[in-house]
């Protein structure tokens, strides 16, 4: 496939999970991948599997919860035409225990540097005359979520970015859109993940896969006309009423 040959796409939080499989798919389709991430190691093992698979791909090193390092990001990824704001970090946990630290670094990296790479980057996008945002948001912005709040609240927050960028960049050819992921296997216990199978309608937890595959929809020509959204993939988690208990009646 050689749907995005020519165009550079930047992946943050692309050395694991969704954003690993999101480099790999882009790549494929043919983009030029910027990967970027804390970890060098990791960063250098995805950025040489896509150039042997034949693609092209460079990393970057990054920690999003810092405001000159999103900067400096934003300014060595040079020209980007799919941008997918996908790294994010969460602390669990009743409110009451959530530190400043904690809150702090869950709305610098979920939302302020999601903000900023947006507003550096989708301002050249529509000089150009075209390209693509994708946020990775959560389930969580959507149901109440126990021992969830301040993460659920900067996922809820992408959401409400999404629709005002698409508002804004749309006019210039530039779309914006979000996917809202259930559980995956990633980095959560397999255990804990799978307590979902019984809420989810395809009875099923996603594979990193199954998110990256729609990300690259929406950065490709089949997504020419989505601007917007906020797509749920999730196997149905969110839109079907959960089962319940079964009463007896004598």
């Amino acid at each position: 496939m050689s749907e995005l040959t020519g165009k550079t796409a930047l992946i943050t939080g692309s050395t694991t999970g969704i954003g690993r499989a999101t480099a790999y798919a882009l790549a494929a389709r043919g983009a030029s991948v910027v990967v970027t991430g804390r970890d060098t190691q990791r960063g250098a093992e995805v950025v040489k599997r896509i150039q042997n698979d034949g693609g092209t791909a460079r990393f970057i090193a990054a920690d999003l919860t810092n405001q000159e390092d999103v900067t400096r990001l934003a300014r060595e990824a040079g020209q980007v035409d799919v941008l997918v704001n996908n790294a994010g970090a969460a602390s669990f946990g009743p409110s009451a225990s959530i530190t400043t630290e904690q809150y702090d670094s869950m709305l610098d990296g979920n939302l302020r540097a999601v903000y900023m790479l947006t507003a550096a980057l989708a301002p050249k996008m529509a000089e150009r005359g075209s390209g693509s945002v994708i946020n990775v948001s959560s389930g969580s912005a959507t149901l109440g979520d126990f021992n969830n709040a301040v993460y659920a609240a900067t996922k809820g927050a992408v959401n409400s970015l999404t629709r005002a960028w698409a508002a804004e960049y749309g006019p210039a050819g530039v779309r914006v859109n979000t996917v809202a992921p259930g559980p995956v296997y990633t980095s959560a216990p397999v255990e804990y993940l799978d307590k979902y199978i019984p809420l989810i309608p395809l009875r099923r937890v996603a594979q990193p896969e199954d998110v990256s595959e729609v990300i690259a929809f929406l950065a490709s020509a089949g997504g020419s006309y989505v601007n917007g959204a906020v797509i749920p993939v999730d196997g149905g988690l969110t839109v079907v009423e959960p089962p319940k208990p079964s009463l007896s009646i004598d």
